[in-house]
């Protein structure tokens, strides 16, 4: 039987400026859902009001959702819109 060699890769989609990065948002004691809810609304394209109601629940009664996934670029923006309104941010995630 032979052995697997697996070759180094060129950059590509999963590089580390592309891939998918998460953007969680924690649970804390200080932001109401409201609050939450319409910044994700504000900040985070395609999500609603509604939508970012029922994220608020998922981390309150989780502690953490992701709220966003893509480019490294336009989740770092997203996470320090996110964090400048007042929001509990994990560090960005790549997975």
């Amino acid at each position: 039987m032979g052995q697997t060699v697996e070759l180094p890769r060129p950059a590509g989609p999963d590089s580390e400026l592309g891939g998918h990065w998460r953007v969680i948002v924690r649970n804390d004691d200080h932001n109401t859902f409201d609050h939450v809810a319409q910044t994700l609304a504000r900040h985070i394209p395609g999500v609603s009001v509604d939508k970012g109601y029922a994220m608020a629940d998922q981390i309150h009664n989780q502690g953490q959702a992701m709220v966003w996934a893509g480019q490294k670029e336009q989740a770092e923006l997203y996470w320090e819109q996110l964090r400048e309104a007042g929001l509990t941010m994990a560090p960005l995630e790549q997975g």
